[in-house]
């Protein structure tokens, strides 16, 4: 049976530092979603105390109708994928496979027939006499996901699976893990730094910070709409510029940026234009003009990306990067204006 995960108002310390702080988060029965971020944000502490491995401060944890929170870790049932794979070294990788089943209590010859079905689900068939030590990382990898899923848990975890494997295998494996997942209707929760690895795999993302989730959505809602300064750096817009509304004439906007510099926005393009805001964009959002209304820069830096020239420049509004045409580059030192594309940039609340 498919179930819900649902963890409400948990905060967790390590000693007197507190590292989530009332944190709630749903996962709907079937659904995959990750939580992302950087190092010490207090994701793979979510995920261990999911696990069982560390008791909340306060808070609870529900699967299904079943209270997770004071369970000692065996008793969850669930599903664990682990960074370092943590296969036995002495089974065979069909032994690895069926452990759990035989934790179970799973008469041998049906745990057989099942490990036996799912490495042929991974595409591991041909190695179930094989130890671990014969095999690839990517073929561990497999073994430990087929191990995780042939116990049928209603719920599958993930802690940074892919980051042992080569920038191809992880792209593999994230793609086998996706088509798993969906066939066999598991809900899962997936820890990971890497945010292409995330948005590729998961229905919903969790963006976190300092034992907070900053925004949980979809992939696309996240990469585009932002609903802060931090999810929006995170997610690649490096042009944060503050500004305020200087004339409004129905849904056409002027706004000044600092130093003077008035752009034209619309309020039909971009949604409501509060009276202070903050115009993000990504490099590929401004436009490097020689001229025209726009916040005028001075070219620094000038890279060649293949697509297009990237420039760094400085501006009476701060450092921006902007994204130019190869057809025209301009040189270091050169005078521009930097008109923002409406439909690649937000808006942004200013910040405290």
């Amino acid at each position: 049976m498919t179930v819900s995960l649902d963890i409400e108002n948990i905060a967790a310390h390590y000693g007197s530092t507190q590292v989530l702080k009332d944190l709630s988060l749903s996962v709907k029965a079937g659904e995959l979603v990750s939580l992302l971020g950087s190092s010490g944000c207090g994701k793979t502490t979510t995920l261990r105390l999911v696990a069982g491995f560390l008791s909340p401060t306060s808070g609870t944890i529900r699967l299904g109708d079943r209270d997770l929170t004071r369970l000692p870790a065996h008793q969850r049932d669930i599903g664990l994928v682990f960074q370092n794979y943590a296969l036995f070294p002495h089974l065979s990788v069909l032994d690895n496979v069926a452990f759990g089943l035989k934790q179970r209590k799973i008469e041998s010859g049906e745990r057989t027939r099942r490990a036996k079905a799912m490495l042929d689900r991974v595409g591991l068939a041909d190695f179930a006499e094989r130890l671990p030590g014969a095999l690839s990382g990517g073929q561990k990898q497999r073994v430990a996901l087929a191990r995780a899923l042939v116990i049928e848990p209603p719920l599958l975890m993930f802690d940074e699976p892919l980051s042992n494997l080569d920038a191809k295998l992880r792209v593999d494996m994230r793609v086998e893990i996706r088509k798993l997942q969906r066939a066999n209707g598991t809900t899962s929760l997936y820890v990971t730094h890497d945010q292409e690895e995330a948005f590729s795999i998961s229905d919903r993302v969790a963006i976190m910070n300092a034992g907070r989730i900053m925004q949980l959505d979809t992939p696309e809602v996240l990469y585009q709409r932002p609903a802060n300064a931090f999810v929006a750096r995170f997610v690649g817009f490096e042009n944060l510029i503050p500004m305020t509304v200087k004339a409004r004439d129905g849904a056409s906007v002027s706004a000044e940026a600092p130093g003077g510099a008035v752009v034209a926005l619309s309020e039909a393009e971009l949604g409501p234009i509060p009276d202070r805001f903050v115009l993000a964009t990504r490099a590929d959002g401004l436009s490097v003009q020689r001229e025209g209304a726009g916040i005028p820069v001075e070219l620094g830096l000038r890279t060649y990306l293949g697509r297009a020239y990237q420039y760094e420049t400085r501006s009476s509004a701060g450092s921006l990067i902007a994204n130019g045409s190869l057809a025209e580059p301009f040189s270091t030192g050169d005078h521009a204006v930097l008109v923002p594309k409406p439909e690649q940039c937000c808006i942004l609340k200013p910040e405290a």
